[in-house]
């Protein structure tokens, strides 16, 4: 996939900004809806956004380190996304038809203690995702890379990274909302 930097930043600020808003809507739900389960296999909402927790803890700060690591003003004005992280970024799409997933352990939150400081906790994390993704209009997405969770020897661009994080959190949010049937 080859896309105009700005392009993809401003589209993926946009989905950001929507998927933070139904986050929002979440929170009027009692913190008793918030954690209901249909059956024992299914994640509640907030084990949803304890999940996505998870996962912003390691991809934030990577992205951040990333971003302070490259010269400002260094960014190009095309993304190529690379083979994999491609794979993992479409893998995610909530718009294509989302099929069950196993979860590391490490990032599984099933059966957790969890209450509303989980669904701050996610907004905050997203705030700072829209500031990471401000912050890397100055950077190159297709020369910039980040390891991924799972093995820090694999690295994917930047642009790919962000891909991943931003259609990751739109599939769990569908499924918070899902299971809140809202």
């Amino acid at each position: 996939m080859q896309t105009e930097s700005n392009q993809l930043i401003n589209n993926l600020l946009a989905l950001t900004d929507s998927l933070t808003v139904r986050v929002q809507r979440l929170k009027t739900l009692g913190e008793a809806s918030l954690n209901k389960k249909e059956n024992a296999e299914q994640w509640s909402v907030l084990e949803c956004l304890e999940h996505l927790n998870l996962y912003g803890d390691y991809y934030l700060p990577e992205i951040e380190k990333a971003i302070m690591a490259q010269k400002p003003g260094s960014g190009s004005r095309v993304f190529n996304s690379g083979l994999l992280g491609n794979y993992f970024a479409n893998l995610m799409r909530a718009a294509a038809k989302p099929g069950k997933m196993k979860s590391p352990q490490d990032k599984n939150p099933a059966n957790s203690a969890l209450n509303i400081t989980t669904l701050d906790r996610f907004l905050k994390q997203q705030e700072r995702l829209k500031t990471l993704l401000t912050q890397a209009r100055q950077v190159d997405l297709t020369k910039t890379k980040t390891p991924i969770s799972i093995s820090k020897l694999v690295k994917l661009r930047l642009g790919d990274t962000f891909r991943f994080l931003v259609y990751h959190i739109e599939r769990h949010v569908k499924q918070a909302e899902t299971v809140a049937h809202v």
